[in-house]
C-alpha cells in the first residue's frame, strides 16, 4: 500500500472528497485526515487521526523494545556466565529480571514518544498551524487510477507528498473494530 498525502485549506472540500472516495469503493479507516482545528472536525463526518498517532508512541517504544532487549540479554548472560542459574531458586529470579527490564524500557520509551509529535506533525507542523488541513489516503496499487480520477476532481487540493502506507494487518483490525461497533 502507498500513502498519499494531499493540504487543502477546507474541511468542506475534504468532506466531499471523502464521500467520493467512499463512494468510489475506498474504505474510511484508508482516510485520515490531521488539522489542529479539532472544534470544528469533530463537527464533521471526517475520519480524524486518533490521538494515539499524533504522538510518536510508537516510534518510542520501539527504542525502549530494543534496549530492553539488549538489557534483557544482557542480563541473561551475565546469570549464565556468572552461574547464578546454578543456585537453589534457578532461571526464576534472572528470568524475572530479564523481563521487567524489557518492560520497564519499553514504558518509559513509550512515555518518551508520548511527549513528541508524531513524524507527520512534525512534517505538516508550519500548514497544520496556518490553519491547513493535511489529507492522508492508503491505497492499494490497483486503487491507484480511482484515487487519481477523484482527486482530479478537486483542483485545490494541493499533494504534499507520499509515504509508506499503515500495515494491511493494522487496517483490518480498524475496518474490523470499526464494524464491531457499529453492530452494538
Amino acid at each position: 500500500m502507498n500513502r498519499h498525502y494531499y493540504i487543502s485549506d477546507s474541511l468542506d472540500e475534504l468532506e466531499h472528497l471523502e464521500s467520493e472516495l467512499k463512494a468510489n469503493g475506498i474504505e474510511t479507516e484508508q482516510m485520515h485526515v490531521l488539522s489542529e482545528q479539532d472544534a470544528e472536525l469533530g463537527q464533521r463526518r471526517l475520519h480524524e487521526v486518533p490521538e494515539v498517532m499524533r504522538k510518536d508512541v510508537v516510534r518510542g517504544g520501539k527504542y525502549g523494545l530494543g534496549i530492553g532487549l539488549a538489557l534483557a540479554v544482557v542480563v541473561v548472560l551475565l546469570g549464565y556466565l556468572a552461574g547464578w542459574s546454578e543456585t537453589a531458586a534457578g532461571w526464576v529470579p534472572v528470568l524475572f529480571l530479564a523481563a521487567v527490564l524489557l518492560g520497564f524500557c519499553l514504558w518509559e520509551g513509550s512515555f518518551f514518544g508520548l511527549q513528541r509529535p508524531s513524524g507527520d506533525m512534525r512534517r505538516f507542523g508550519p500548514r497544520l498551524h496556518a490553519g491547513q488541513h493535511v489529507f492522508f489516503v492508503d491505497v492499494q496499487p490497483d486503487q491507484e487510477p480511482l484515487l487519481d480520477m477523484v482527486v482530479g476532481h478537486h483542483p485545490r487540493l494541493e499533494v504534499a507528498g507520499f509515504g509508506a502506507a499503515m500495515p494491511r494487518w493494522v487496517l483490518a483490525w480498524e475496518q474490523a473494530w470499526h464494524r464491531f461497533k457499529r453492530m452494538m
